[in-house]
């Protein structure tokens, strides 16, 4: 085990929290990405069933 390996060792951590932060962001991200898109989904659906009880 060399003493470079040891110098680099910040680095590599700091490669793998970023990495850690990145793929929690991204799922985060598509998380709330595909709730908005249900919830949207879900309006839509509302709004189209409000308007086929007023043609009645």
């Amino acid at each position: 085990f060399s003493l470079q390996a040891l110098d680099n060792f910040p680095l590599l951590l700091y490669i793998l929290a970023a990495k850690t932060l990145i793929l929690c962001l991204a799922f985060a991200g598509a998380k709330i990405y595909q709730s908005r898109r249900v919830e949207a989904q879900r309006l839509r659906e509302a709004s189209k069933n409000a308007a086929e009880k007023k043609d009645e």
